[in-house]
């Protein structure tokens, strides 16, 4: 690349790797990993930029003033919440509700488990103050609000040297004139206090869910704050002059004050990103709907996209604790390459979810890692190269590797270690595998139909055993497999999420209060994506509601249309939420005219950004031998035994490259397995089309359609 050039950069912050990716305007990208410094992120951070410096021959602060842009996503709130090492956070609510936060809805996740403890509250129970006050449900007063019991709360949390403050009534929803009183109070005597307020912050019903997402805001904005303003002087000192951007988990991009200010919503950041990328590498060969898995060194995450919209939902949780905020619909499992092997009390071999994270990492690392990981399987079954992985930065020692497997695994389970490390990656894959149905066939969606988006440095040596568990014909792995998450951070757009709870039958809607709330919420986000530079013809509205038959528990998510807003067609709206009920739950009740009931307006405001433009390669045919390195002994799983198979160099496959299964694909930071029963086509991306060879024919004509520009 021209030193002249400039640059956008994706950064995702993951347990064991942070990953990067470099473009320019030319299309031109280049990958980057480098090992996470979880007592600091931005540390690692740092690292990776220099590493980009040192690459392009210059110093640090020559390269960062060429960059425009930097995308990052950050586990920073994740990590606080997972550990339970957030700020000390106090509660003001309701007088007489103070327990709803550890009662929660009352509901035991594992009914006929009398032993399953409550999960413990973010806030312990003589820091949730209540506050004699009360509304009705429709914001009228019933109560006024006592100030002389907010201030002798205010005098304790003084006391207690708390670092942040949730502010949460009962139906605040509604009216938030006594949390803006109580608000103004605690700032003027707490200044240095974070402060979230719920009327401002989601103000929306279900009060469990609202006092939830309240404190978790409250519980991580204050490390968010610290991290990000660190960042951004970080930055400053080293001559970053151009746009950061924060990952949120709707999928969007915002701006680091937003973030800091918002803490909670970017508590699931990084794997947000994933679905953002499936959805343009699907594209790309002609696909609209998608199945994303990524796996890195802790974690496997999996995504459902249809019709090019990946599934969101305000029903998240992060370990047990409601977060009622709009975020991707993605399922998370502790499988990676890092996840060890084990074997239970029950003499059954065990993988995951504990990690060896990078430090010291697997065994093979040669960190001082005496556990076996999966990585240690991988390299002892063959699917790694010792000499090769990261591009030969971070040689593995097979004998750790081979030690650890025979003494923890193999011993325990009296079988050689072949065998334990073959148990071992099928046992990671079936997880993995039962990870994606949690994605599809638990939403009443056929896996098969949907083409599995493989990324991670560690997915595309396990993608073909999920597909064969799954019965899926086709993967996409695309170039930057190893940095997806990365990738998608710059192909994302600026996004805003607002709510409103309007509780009436559909029948008996108010067209003019229906029509101010939509336009209340459209002129705030015109405004928030304005202020972030977002130009009005860049700036897109989209609108849903929360619906449900009357006397429904659950309610879901209907999209509709601004010209439905405009004329409140109740007719074409019910039209839309009849079929998806049944979709959903498998019946509707259209026929019977039960009556709709609408719950929550929602509106998205959306602020599209320019995306970055990947380089296209020529046709270059389908013989690959210019890429062929050589042949390797490799464990094959369908027939359970080693051969030697033949070693590409990704890196030098061309569009239209062909490869029969087995087979290995090397890349600088990951390896592509293909089984028998696969085979591999390079696209004009450089991304590989693996599919089953007995669908040869249509595939490779999709493909080759789908590429046709560039025959």
């Amino acid at each position: 690349m021209s030193e002249k050039m400039t640059y956008k950069i994706g950064i995702d912050v993951g347990g064991t790797f942070t990953d990067f990716l470099l473009t320019t305007e030319t299309g031109e990208s280049e990958v980057y990993k480098v090992l996470s410094t979880p007592a600091d992120p931005s540390i690692g951070l740092l690292n990776g930029l220099s590493e980009m410096a040192e690459a392009h021959q210059q110093t640090l602060n020559d390269f960062i003033q060429q960059v425009t842009t930097i995308v990052h996503g950050t586990t920073v709130t994740t990590n606080a919440v997972l550990t339970r090492r957030g700020s000390k956070t106090a509660l003001l609510t309701t007088k007489g509700v103070r327990d709803a936060l550890e009662m929660r809805r009352g509901i035991r996740e594992e009914q006929y488990n009398n032993r399953y403890t409550n999960v413990e509250p973010l806030v312990p129970r003589y820091l949730r103050y209540p506050v004699e006050e009360r509304l009705d449900y429709q914001g009228d007063e019933i109560a006024r609000l006592r100030e002389s019991d907010v201030a002798e709360a205010i005098r304790l949390f003084k006391k207690e040297n708390v670092e942040a403050v949730a502010i949460c009534f009962m139906n605040s929803f509604a009216n938030g004139e006594h949390e803006l009183a109580a608000a103004k109070m605690v700032k003027e005597q707490l200044p240095d206090a974070y402060l979230t307020v719920s009327s401002t912050f989601l103000p929306s019903i279900r009060f469990y869910d609202r006092i939830s997402t309240t404190v978790l805001n409250s519980y991580v904005g204050p490390i968010l704050k610290k991290y990000l303003e660190s960042l951004i002087k970080k930055l400053a000192n080293i001559g970053f002059k151009g746009v950061l951007l924060i990952m949120q988990s709707n999928g969007g991009v915002i701006s680091p004050q937003f973030a800091m200010d918002n803490a909670a919503v970017t508590l699931l950041s990084g794997p947000a990103a994933g679905p953002v990328a499936g959805i343009e590498y699907s594209s790309i060969q002609g696909y609209h709907d998608c199945i994303t898995i990524d796996m890195g060194g802790t974690s496997f995450d999996a995504a459902l996209i249809k019709d090019k919209t990946p599934l969101v939902t305000t029903e998240g949780e992060i370990t047990r604790l409601r977060l009622a905020l709009p975020m991707l619909g993605i399922v998370t499992i502790g499988a990676g390459g890092g996840s060890i092997g084990w074997v239970d009390e029950g003499g059954l071999l065990r993988v995951g979810p504990q990690s060896a994270g990078s430090n010291p990492g697997p065994a093979c690392y040669d960190l001082g890692g005496e556990l076996p990981a999966c990585t240690d399987a991988n390299l002892v079954l063959g699917y790694l190269d010792k000499d090769f992985f990261a591009g030969g930065k971070i040689p593995l020692n097979y004998d750790k590797a081979f030690t650890a497997i025979k003494e923890k695994v193999a011993d325990k389970l009296k079988m050689d270690v072949i065998e334990a490390a073959a148990g071992m990656y099928q046992v990671i894959n079936v997880n993995m595998a039962s990870g994606v149905r949690e994605v599809s066939v638990k939403r009443g969606e056929d896996p098969r139909e949907f083409p599995l988006i493989v990324a991670g440095g560690a997915g595309p040596i396990h993608a073909c055993m999920i597909a064969h568990e799954l019965e899926i014909p086709v993967m996409i792995v695309p170039k930057e497999s190893s940095i997806f998450c990365a990738a998608g951070m710059l192909m994302s757009d600026l996004k805003h999420n607002f709510v409103r709870t309007y509780s009436t039958l559909l029948h008996n809607i108010d067209k003019d209060k229906f029509k101010n709330i939509f336009l209340e919420m459209e002129k705030e986000a015109r405004e928030l994506l304005k202020a972030e530079h977002i130009a009005d013809e860049a700036i897109e509205i989209l609108y849903s509601l929360d619906m449900r038959y009357l006397k429904q528990y659950h309610e879901l998510s209907v999209v509709i249309a601004g010209d439905e807003i405009r004329t409140i067609d109740v007719e074409s709206i019910a039209s839309k939420f009849h079929p998806e009920h049944n979709r959903l739950y498998g019946y509707s009740l259209e026929e019977e005219k039960t009556p709709i009931e609408i719950i929550n307006l929602r509106l998205q405001g959306i602020g599209r950004t320019v995306k970055p433009k990947f380089k296209q390669e020529e046709y270059a045919g389908k013989d690959p031998g210019n890429a062929f390195k050589r042949e390797r002994k490799t464990w094959l799983p369908l027939k359970r035994t080693f051969e030697n198979i033949p070693v590409y160099d990704g890196a030098k496959l061309r569009f239209g490259n062909k490869i029969e299964g087995p087979a290995l694909i090397e890349q600088v930071n990951t390896t592509t397995f293909l089984n028998t029963e696969y085979s591999a086509i390079c696209d004009r991306y450089g991304s590989y089309t693996m599919y089953l060879k007995s669908k040869e024919k249509e595939i490779e004509d999709k493909i080759m359609d789908a590429n046709k520009e560039q025959l």
